[in-house]
């Protein structure tokens, strides 16, 4: 045996068991990866397999982020004081009641890592985002996988899932990756039954990532429903709409008994001061809000009248990509790297024949369409 084989060795011998059976998360294949592996020149690859805005970094935030270049020799304000009070106004709710993440993902580990542990147990639904599969695992809980109702959530069957041991119920909405939408009516009835029957015993956090890209009759102030309810945490992010996926940062909402949990096991200094001066920016430019949900509009338009035109199943969806069944998903995805088009499998997510698609700009959305067009029609 080798050092390093010996090294390896030692270390899975004293690593819990639920920590040894987690299966890393694989993100998006980035654009050089794929360069490299097929001799692809980068500029023309057309990568759809974030949920990344294709619009990328907004010109408030760039310019926000030179201004604040200046103080990068000092550590971040380790309570983001500004992006909490902009926060604040923006939503109506104390700036006590706001928790900042380094991505809204930070904040789903929070939460588990503040309300897990092995010997009680989390609530999650099939086909849902696979960090709460992960964050569950890695705290050693219990998992309760409620299957999916039509790839969306079955509240009514996660009510019931819920057990003496829960303390945690995840839920997406729009989810990702199915891209499905529950009503507000039907959530906060959800909500209301939690609080009723369990009250604080039984946390449940809405993940509204994808909330920004909701058509204006279906959103709603889930900021109203966190005064209500004190078992309730709502994270959104600022990687989707607002295009800043590469800075990281994301907050949640939630009364003080739940934002002291998750100060408690939050890292200090963990959203750093180009992503909070970015966001600041950026809640201001109503602009550039705007634009991205109209072009995400447009574009999942145009890609489901071209799913329709194939005869392709896919889920209608509610956030900046849809689900599309193409049957051996493996073999077109492989095909479409070929081509220089990146999308998202998603057969660790229970849907072997099915890819996910990001809404991209108009001439990369045309391009993707016919590499699917070519990939599908050849033998």
């Amino acid at each position: 045996m080798t050092i390093e084989e010996h090294t390896s060795a030692a270390a899975l011998s004293v690593a819990p068991e639920y920590v040894l059976a987690i299966a890393p998360y694989q993100a998006g294949k980035p654009i050089e990866e794929l360069a490299r592996e097929f001799n692809l020149d980068p500029a023309g690859i057309v990568k759809l397999a974030s949920n990344e805005n294709p619009l990328g970094l907004p010109k408030s935030a760039q310019f926000a982020m030179i201004e604040a270049a200046s103080s990068l020799g000092r550590y971040p304000d380790p309570n983001g004081f500004e992006l909490k009070a902009c926060l604040s106004a923006r939503y109506g709710l104390p700036s006590n009641w706001i928790t900042l993440g380094n991505g809204s993902n930070d904040l789903l580990e929070l939460a588990s890592l503040a309300l897990l542990a092995p010997g009680v147990s989390c609530v999650y639904s099939q086909h849902a985002f696979v960090v709460y599969k992960l964050a569950t695992q890695a705290r050693g809980a219990r998992h309760i996988m409620v299957p999916a109702r039509n790839y969306g959530h079955d509240l009514d069957a996660m009510f019931n899932a819920i057990a003496d041991d829960t303390r945690l119920v995840f839920i997406a909405n729009p989810n990702n990756p199915t891209g499905t939408f529950v009503p507000a009516a039907e959530m906060a009835a959800f909500l209301q039954r939690v609080h009723e029957r369990w009250g604080d015993r039984v946390t449940v956090l809405l993940d509204e990532a994808y909330n920004e890209y909701l058509d204006p009759e279906l959103r709603f102030d889930s900021a109203r429903w966190v005064e209500q309810y004190s078992n309730l945490i709502v994270s959104r992010t600022f990687s989707k709409a607002y295009g800043l996926a590469g800075l990281r940062v994301g907050f949640a909402m939630a009364q003080p008994r739940l934002t002291d949990l998750l100060n408690r096991v939050r890292q200090p200094f963990n959203v750093n001061s180009m992503a909070q001066a970015a966001a600041i920016a950026v809640l201001n430019d109503a602009a550039f809000l705007q634009q991205s949900y109209e072009l995400n509009k447009a574009g999942k338009q145009m890609l489901a009248e071209n799913f329709t035109r194939m005869n392709l199943e896919f889920v209608p969806g509610y956030g900046n990509f849809l689900l599309v069944r193409v049957g051996d998903a493996a073999r077109v995805n492989l095909e479409l790297l070929k081509r220089g088009v990146i999308v998202r499998p998603v057969a660790g997510d229970g849907l072997p024949e099915w890819l996910r698609v990001s809404i991209g700009l108009p001439a990369e959305n045309a391009r993707f369409i016919e590499a699917l067009a070519e990939v599908l029609a050849a033998p």
